[in-house]
């Protein structure tokens, strides 16, 4: 167990405090808060130009060792990891039995299961299986009382108190510590095909997503690329990208269908990897624009036409849910498109941003309501706000 009152007195040039278990991060918690001590909470630090920056702290802590596999009922379809269980690892652990987390999340090799509640990231399949929100039934977190506080259960059809689990999902670390999560795992489907389908123009590509959502083919994940995305994963045009899955049978009926619409299968290994390459898009442009960007949009399907157009960068959308990602190479022109998304009434956010410019950013222009609420929520579990100081698009 950590020495909790030499934790108290670490500055923010100190090595991060890595607690073992739920218990010595809620007493790790609990010293540096009872002394008033601000804290930076973090997991593997890999979306750490997400969101806002945290301000200079008292105390780091990082849930990166706690990393046990608590349960496991594979026949239950449930799991209990702690936060700092890389999301790569627990994928494999779970392939190994035929089961998944769809959440396909950014930055999955090295993204820890907390970090990736922490921040709400999900990808293409959030279509079919949602959000993290949606897939956790169950959770521990910890509070700068000490407390552990469980919400949930490992039973699926047990609801009860999962708000406030669900609370904790996308809150940046600004309200309590995640400690564990249960999930509710998917089988995986015994067949899968992608589907890649180049359009010339961007309405032949929306107007082929409204008839695929429209009619008989329930794909998993349905995205849009435009013609400068699709560059970069080495295909021409604006590109349309299914993803099915189900028995073979169903497998083979999409195959016949899509047939005659110029679409290029993608089974095995080639789909595996193409559909990588999506999920880890963000990473791979943060690695070579080190000044670049990336706006979020999220509007309705009907509105994703526009907002795809109005985009003179790379933009990949979630097609089938209305989610758009726009990148950037300069923060100045995310800011230029940001205040034009705002000005036409799309709920955007600056996502990622240079270290140097974030706190300088107006990363979220227009946060509505939302913002009374989350500021409420604040005060109730941090009134002293202690921890991780500006993280929620520096509005907490």
């Amino acid at each position: 167990m950590p020495d909790v009152e030499k934790s108290a007195q670490l500055t923010l040039h100190s090595p991060p405090l890595t607690p073992r278990t739920p218990q010595e991060l809620a007493d790790a918690l609990a010293a540096a808060a009872s002394q008033k001590r601000t804290i930076t909470l973090s997991g593997a630090s890999s979306k750490r130009l997400m969101a806002g920056p945290i301000e200079p702290a008292d105390v780091s802590l990082s849930t990166a060792a706690m990393t046990r596999v608590l349960q496991y009922e594979p026949r239950d379809l449930t799991i209990s990891v702690e936060a700092g269980v890389r999301y790569a690892d627990l994928d494999r652990l779970l392939a190994q039995n035929r089961q998944m987390i769809p959440l396909d999340p950014p930055f999955s090799d090295t993204a820890t299961v907390g970090g990736v509640l922490a921040s709400n990231t999900s990808g293409s399949r959030r279509r079919l299986y949602g959000t993290a929100r949606d897939l956790v039934i169950g959770m521990k977190f910890a509070t700068l009382e000490g407390k552990l506080v469980q919400s949930g259960g490992m039973v699926v059809k047990n609801v009860a108190g999962l708000d406030m689990g669900k609370i904790m999902i996308g809150s940046f670390g600004t309200l309590a510590a995640i400690a564990l999560a249960n999930f509710k795992l998917i089988p995986r489907p015994s067949a899968e095909a992608s589907f890649v389908i180049p359009f010339d123009s961007l309405d032949d590509a929306i107007a082929a997503r409204d008839r695929i959502l429209k009619g008989q083919i329930p794909p998993v994940a349905v995205d849009v690329l435009n013609q400068l995305a699709a560059a970069q994963l080495g295909y021409k045009g604006h590109l349309l990208a299914l993803r099915v899955a189900g028995n073979a049978a169903a497998v083979d009926r999409c195959r016949r269908e899509l047939a005659t619409r110029d679409a290029l299968v993608l089974e095995g290994k080639e789909e595996s990897r193409f559909w990588k390459q999506v999920q880890e898009y963000t990473p791979h442009f943060l690695e070579k624009f080190a000044a670049g960007a990336v706006v979020r949009a999220s509007c309705t399907l009907a509105q994703l036409h526009e907002v795809l157009s109005s985009c003179e960068t790379a933009a990949i959308a979630r097609a089938g849910t209305g989610v758009c990602y726009a990148y950037f190479t300069r923060a100045d022109a995310a800011v230029r498109w940001l205040t034009l998304a705002t000005r036409r009434g799309w709920k955007a956010i600056i996502e990622f941003a240079p270290d140097d410019q974030r706190a300088k950013l107006d990363l979220w222009p227009a946060p509505g309501n939302e913002l009374e609420m989350m500021k409420k929520i604040k005060s109730l579990f941090d009134p002293n706000h202690l921890l991780n100081r500006g993280r929620l698009f520096r509005l907490i």
